[in-house]
């Protein structure tokens, strides 16, 4: 069967056809609900091959055909891997036409014998993410408007990731230091405990990801010694950002809204409300204190205090989809509590103008303008994934569940944060309400939308 999935994007086709050219853009465009991994981007859209991974070691190698390569207009890729490709067709053809100098229809065609019942979302969640990260780089040049190079730790994971490839498809340059020999060329050996005095050398900004902004489960409120381990990489990571000749301009570290402490009623949180008591609160004001030598040395620096993060890859959602799509979801905690959340791209584009933006500096609260109660969060996944309702469960499940991090921040959370210095910056936000923010993440929008 063929299946064609079309829309219109608001920008040029050499800018579109571009985009698509960048290795990371496959991340960009890879549905988060699917069990897919990217293994490698292509690095030419005219003869190279990206592969993903599939479970039970599975490989899905895409190799990009000559024969369909006509830029801007055309690239074609196609299934080679064996076992896959002796009983799956896939021929998946990329066309693009200029409608006018500022507007280009973008047309996928796949030739399969996959139903297109199993395409559909897929195609959806393409185009959309396609139009939100081209004018995400849009807005971008607003702030800057040459690419930068962009130190980042914490890479691999959820976040980091998803960022690396924004900036890499924004045409920026992405450095990432990691914790063993660097085996690339876009890696720099990084030792928490001992910054190489070169590692920063050419660098614009340092992203800082690595490591727990909130407590864990092996969190010992009793041991002080606990904070300075968790705080120790942040401080010498600043002072080396700090000492480093030619090196970043702009130091930018994940936080949390735990800073607020974990129950605050109807009380509304900006950035200029107090630190909250407890541990969590503790934690998260301490790794904000250790950027220090950044800010002292002059350095733009940014503490994002990011709100739950919603993505079924990672955080709270990455249990309760699977449970909920099966129809054995439940509310977890009390359905009054304030949910302090945030789409996962939302969160990618407030580190890419905490980067960029000159103007910002100090802590950024990173939450959706719209926090939600927390029976309306699970009763808007549920809508979402079209399930019964929820019915309550006990304390204990929201800890087995999530364990005592997880627990804390999403059963026991109760702050209605407001994203009070982006707002005022005139921040727009991609997902600002929470159904179509779950139901882009998790492949389920409503019908009417997408292309054709």
């Amino acid at each position: 069967m063929s299946l064609r999935h079309t829309s219109v994007v608001e920008h040029p086709i050499d800018e579109v056809f571009a985009w698509h050219g960048r290795k990371d853009a496959i991340k960009r465009l890879t549905p988060p609900w699917q069990p897919v991994r990217v293994r490698a981007g292509a690095t030419s859209l005219r003869d190279g091959r990206a592969v993903l991974g599939l479970p039970g070691g599975l490989r899905w190698v895409a190799a990009h055909q000559p024969d369909g390569y006509s830029p801007p207009h055309r690239f074609v890729d196609q299934l080679t891997s064996l076992p896959l490709s002796a009983i799956l067709s896939w021929r998946h053809t990329h066309e693009f036409e200029a409608t006018d100098s500022t507007t280009t229809r973008v047309t996928d065609t796949v030739d399969t014998d996959l139903p297109g019942a199993v395409l559909r979302a897929m195609f959806t969640y393409r185009h959309a993410q396609l139009a939100d990260d081209l004018a995400s780089h849009a807005r971008a040049l607003a702030w800057r408007s040459s690419p930068v190079t962009v130190a980042v730790t914490g890479s691999s994971g959820l976040v980091g990731n998803a960022l690396t490839a924004l900036l890499s498809t924004g045409g920026h340059r992405v450095v990432r230091l990691v914790r063993r020999p660097a085996r690339a060329p876009d890696e720099r050996e990084w030792d928490p405990q001992d910054p190489a005095p070169d590692l920063l050398a050419g660098v614009d900004a340092v992203v800082h990801l690595a490591g727990d902004s909130v407590p864990g489960r092996s969190v010992n409120a009793q041991e002080a010694s606990v904070l300075d381990v968790r705080t120790c990489p942040t401080r010498l990571l600043a002072q080396r950002a700090a000492n480093t000749a030619k090196g970043p301009s702009a130091f930018v570290s994940a936080s949390a809204v735990g800073y607020y402490g974990a129950g605050n009623g109807d009380e509304i949180l900006t950035e200029a409300s107090p630190r909250g008591g407890g541990i969590l609160a503790e934690t998260v004001a301490a790794r904000e204190t250790a950027t220090t030598p950044a800010a002292e040395a002059g350095l733009r620096t940014v503490n994002v205090r990011s709100g739950i993060v919603q993505s079924p890859r990672g955080g709270t959602l990455r249990p309760l989809f699977p449970l909920f799509y099966a129809g054995l979801g439940a509310s977890v905690g009390e359905g009054d509590r304030w949910l302090p959340w945030i789409g996962l791209d939302d969160l990618t584009d407030v580190y890419l103008r905490a980067i960029l933006d000159a103007d910002l500096s100090g802590p950024i609260n990173a939450t959706a303008p719209h926090p939600v109660r927390n029976g309306e969060y699970t009763r808007a996944l549920a809508r979402a994934l079209d399930r019964p309702a929820p019915i309550p469960v006990p304390a204990l499940g929201p800890r087995l569940l999530f364990g005592k991090r997880g627990s804390r921040e999403l059963a026991r959370t109760d702050q209605r944060v407001r994203p009070d210095r982006l707002q005022r910056s005139d921040h727009r936000f991609r997902h600002p309400d929470l159904e179509a923010a779950l139901r882009h993440v998790l492949g389920k929008p409503l019908r009417g939308e997408g292309g054709a």
